[in-house]
């Protein structure tokens, strides 16, 4: 590739065609036509000398190579724009589209204080929640595949404060939180105020994991005082698990605070584990390429006022 003759602007093309995965929205966020999009696409892919993008069912698959190469055009584009044009980023006049990926019990708890915040400022901006299929949020950071990561993720905190400045994720506290045995009403153990270790290792559970592992967090520190517990079904979501649970015999563990935003809290005990567990501290992650972008910093203190006004109103 001849870089002294490549078009620039085909790199912003590029950009939002990815952050979009489909042409016509990248059309539209970049004010052109979907034709000009493709020609435009058509030309970079002769310039890169490969296809970086194929189609898919509702829009376009990047290849390898664009995955490769979307994070360090995405970081450049922003360097460009910040040295071109530092002013601060106007949510009433330029658009914007975020993604950001976290688990429902997060969403529940964020999401409207985000919005009323956003929608108070009368944004432009477009939020995007991608779902968390893992505790290591990292590599949708890493290659450009998420703007930010809300959650609890325990062990990459820990590899991140170790790594100090030289991370390439940043992070910053939103709220704290606790885990809680979680049953219906009506549930035998339900009378008990205080649930011991046997009774909790001889119940039946439902464990919500985002990988389908078939282990969580309570089976570890089970498995610590050489205890074990029947899971007997598995899903991906707290919501789910806590509808499951109001309907069954399951005890399931949860987020405090998330319980309380359920809407069906009222047909729900909630106990204290009988082991310990530690305290669940929910984190926002970013990738340091986006550290002095105006409209990324601009989403982040969004974010953080939505976790304060979050964390203010619990129940």
């Amino acid at each position: 590739m001849n870089f002294r003759t490549l078009d620039l602007n085909l790199l912003r093309v590029f950009d939002a065609v990815m952050a979009e995965r489909n042409l016509t929205r990248a059309a539209e966020q970049l004010a052109m036509t979907q034709p000009a999009v493709s020609n435009a696409l058509k030309r970079l892919r002769e310039a890169v000398g490969e296809e970086l993008l194929t189609r898919a069912a509702f829009g376009v698959k990047p290849t390898p190579r664009a995955e490769t190469l979307w994070p360090e055009v995405r970081a450049a584009l922003a360097q460009l724009r910040e040295a071109l044009d530092p002013q601060a980023y106007d949510p009433r006049r330029q658009s914007h589209t975020f993604r950001l990926a976290m688990a429902d019990a997060t969403a529940v708890l964020m999401m409207p204080a985000l919005i009323g915040g956003l929608e108070g400022q009368q944004s432009l901006a477009n939020l995007r929640v991608l779902p968390l299929t893992t505790r290591d949020p990292r590599p949708l950071l890493e290659h450009g595949e998420a703007d930010m990561a809300l959650g609890y993720f325990p062990d990459v905190m820990a590899t991140l404060v170790a790594q100090g400045s030289d991370a390439a994720i940043a992070h910053t506290r939103l709220y704290d939180s606790e885990y809680v045995c979680v049953m219906r009403r009506g549930h035998p153990l339900a009378q008990l105020h205080e649930l011991s270790l046997d009774d909790f290792c001889a119940a039946h559970h439902l464990l919500v994991s985002f990988s389908g592992r078939a282990q969580g967090f309570v089976d570890q520190a089970l498995t610590a005082l050489q205890r074990s517990r029947r899971v007997v079904l598995t899903v991906n979501q707290f919501f789910t698990a806590g509808r499951v649970v109001t309907q069954s015999d399951l005890l399931t563990v949860l987020p405090r605070r998330f319980v309380a935003a359920t809407g069906y809290a009222d047909q729900l005990v909630l106990r204290a584990l009988p082991l310990a567990l530690s305290p669940i501290h929910v984190a926002l992650l970013w990738h340091r390429r986006h550290e002095r972008d105006p409209a990324h910093r601009w989403l982040r203190a969004q974010v953080l006022a939505a976790a304060h006004q979050a964390e203010g109103s619990e129940a």
